[in-house]
């Protein structure tokens, strides 16, 4: 959890309250950015640009609770910006983003699972469970009532599940 004195110190201009606020959410940008792009360099400048971006507005935030989900849109925001820009620029059928390198098969094979789910459910398993966001906050987030994310959830683990039994993967999920 982060401190919430340090979000206020960061809202008011406090440069270095906000360089530390970077620092303990650098690797859950980090992760989310690889999810979406498949792409190491591609993450790493996502981190760069949501920093800037989180950093130009940071006075916006009214909110210091919502810190970690204000990071989290901007990021969101950003990967799915470029991945639009990563499908118009299809050569020969194949987005020209290079496919990620996972040291885990069981990963890639999940990883794999979820982007063949809607977009919808994608969103809520990773806000769940990659960014530990609760239903509620989840529901603010893409605003829509919490008994939606609820089924939206259900229904993306469960089809998440039928794709991996399907290739014979293993369904921890």
């Amino acid at each position: 959890m982060t401190d919430p004195k340090l979000i206020e110190k960061a809202i008011k201009g406090d440069d270095g309250a906000f360089l530390l606020l970077m620092k303990q959410h650098k690797e859950q940008l980090y992760r989310t950015a690889f999810l979406y792009l498949k792409n190491e360099a591609d993450a790493v400048e996502a981190v760069q640009e949501v920093t800037f971006r989180a950093y130009r507005s940071m006075r916006k935030l009214k909110e210091p609770s919502y810190f970690s989900t204000y990071l989290i849109r901007i990021m969101l925001n950003y990967c799915n910006d470029q991945v639009k820009r990563q499908k118009k620029t299809m050569i020969n059928g194949e987005l020209a983003a290079s496919a990620s390198k996972s040291d885990s098969y069981e990963y890639m094979e999940i990883e794999e699972a979820l982007s063949r789910l809607e977009e919808k459910y994608q969103k809520v398993i990773t806000l769940k469970y990659v960014h530990d966001l609760k239903i509620k906050e989840i529901a603010e987030f893409m605003k829509c009532p919490e008994s939606t994310v609820k089924t939206w959830l259900t229904k993306g683990l469960s089809l998440l599940r039928q794709q991996l039994d399907e290739k014979g993967g293993n369904s921890h999920v």
